[in-house]
């Protein structure tokens, strides 16, 4: 008989393809599936039985700021017990590396608390991920903000000029050669707001020039210019010939709620033409950094964080002004720098832009901040329990796709993403019935529920429960 090291036994196969499930035990040998069906012609040395839960693919963050927290907390406690193996980092325009500002550095920059440490390449970040030896597998965007600021001098609120894009375009050839996974742009953010489209399809085109590269963008405006911005994210796909992500999609403002009726038939035309998709979190609540231009489009704001003031953190920012007896806008001057929760996107939207196929799940959370918000523990659970289970407006096996198959195919992450024999033994087992986000605006560590087994790279992560030793992450170029 042959032998194999895991079998998990009499789950519900789940494989990431969009297939329906298929009850099926699933054996594991080293880092890779082995067999998928009848596999008793294998003696493991540990047998699991997950009879009456669903075996899927490690889930895929494809919107994450864990640049840092690979290397600073490499348990990986918030993604590991929502069944999270590997994280997308470096979005918004923010990465790790490339990273060596010449200045003083604008928002989004201090966005992740505990994000400090900087290097010249992803070479040198890819080291640090291997001697740190998180607990999930890490694929880097490199940050346009990040690559502004070490190319130009002076204020980055303002055009590059010639020679300074470049610059840029010669660093990120050399980041994308070493395994980066693209570009990233956060033109809603003062470290590149005044960058225009052109230098954006510049740098798009160095991705395009790179087989399976992905340039994502948290666009120019989510809120009263949404649809202007679509616009201009959709051109500079188009005319760079490059993998397009939206980041984190949404109608901000209650002025624009309704309008992803207007902004998914553009993405439905452009895809016709090109590869386009999106991500999106389940939740009607963004957070960021403190900026006084984004209060309009917030019916409440939540500080869960200020360096100047630690007190504050998770304290409503009217209560702070009224408290202080200042305007919003002083409040929010005299908590720099300092992060936030604003309450202010539609659930009918939501619903609508994650039904949608070629949106992706993304947390976009922000590890390291006081008061997190709840996204950064209960994003993948949450879809599970509240958008499959109890609304039905997502197939487990469509919101899993979303998940896995479709992330893994968007930045070319080899290997991972569905379950195949051959394939790496990323797996993440839970019970249909519970698995729920525990996570909340109040008490936003809360791990999730129903989640019992964590497979990375063929190491137990979690077992029944319980989150183990194991960090079997890597880096993945």
């Amino acid at each position: 008989m042959a032998v194999c090291d895991l079998i998990l036994k009499g789950g519900l196969v789940v494989d990431g393809t969009g297939a329906p499930p298929r009850r099926a035990d699933v054996a594991v040998e080293g880092e890779r599936i082995l067999c998928i069906g009848d596999c008793s012609a294998y003696q493991a040395s540990e047998v699991i039985d997950v009879g009456g839960e669903v075996i899927a693919p490690g889930f895929i963050d494809v919107h994450t700021h864990d640049d840092w927290a690979v290397l600073n907390t490499p348990d990986m406690s918030f993604k590991i017990t929502q069944g999270v193996t590997t994280v997308v980092a470096g979005n918004c325009g923010l990465s790790a590396a490339p990273f060596v500002p010449r200045e003083g550095l604008p928002a989004p920059f201090g966005i992740v608390p505990g994000g400090e440490a900087r290097f010249a390449s992803v070479e040198a970040y890819s080291a640090a991920v291997k001697r740190a030896k998180p607990a999930v597998n890490v694929r880097l965007l490199v940050g346009h903000s990040s690559l502004r600021a070490g190319a130009m001098q002076g204020a980055l609120e303002r055009a590059a000029s010639g020679p300074e894009i470049a610059d840029m375009a010669q660093a990120l050839d050399a980041a994308l050669r070493q395994g980066a996974a693209g570009l990233s742009s956060g033109l809603d953010y003062p470290a590149a707001l005044n960058a225009p489209a052109e230098e954006m399809i510049t740098l798009a085109r160095v991705v395009a020039s790179h087989r399976d590269k992905t340039y994502t963008t948290h666009m120019r405006d989510e809120g009263d210019g949404v649809i202007i911005s679509v616009k201009e994210a959709l051109e500079t796909g188009r005319r760079s010939g490059a993998r397009l992500v939206i980041s984190h999609h949404k109608c901000a403002g209650r002025a624009n709620f309704g309008k992803s009726q207007k902004t998914l038939p553009m993405i439905d035309a452009a895809m016709r033409e090109g590869d386009v998709a999106m991500d999106v979190y389940p939740y009607v609540a963004s957070s960021t950094a403190l900026i006084a231009r984004f209060l309009p489009s917030a019916e409440e704001i939540k500080v869960i964080w200020s360096k100047p003031h630690p007190a504050m953190a998770g304290r409503m920012l009217d209560d702070i002004a009224k408290e202080w007896g200042v305007s919003r806008e002083d409040a929010v001057a005299q908590l720099q720098p300092a992060g936030a929760i604003y309450f202010d996107m539609d659930e009918g939207d939501l619903q609508r832009i994650m039904m949608h196929p070629a949106a992706m799940i993304g947390s976009d959370g922000l590890p390291g901040t006081e008061k997190p918000h709840p996204r950064l523990w209960g994003t993948f659970p949450r879809v599970l329990g509240r958008y499959v289970r109890e609304l039905k407006l997502l197939e487990l096996s469509q919101a899993i796709h979303k998940m896995t198959g479709l992330s893994a195919s968007k930045f070319g992450i080899q290997d991972r993403g569905v379950i195949a024999e051959g394939k790496r033994a990323d797996l993440v087992i839970f019970n249909p019935d519970v698995v729920a986000d525990v996570a909340d605006f109040d008490h936003p560590e809360r791990p999730s529920q129903g989640i019992s087994h964590v497979i990375v790279n063929g190491a137990i992560a979690m077992a029944n429960g319980v989150q183990t030793d194991a960090k079997a992450g890597r880096f993945l170029s």
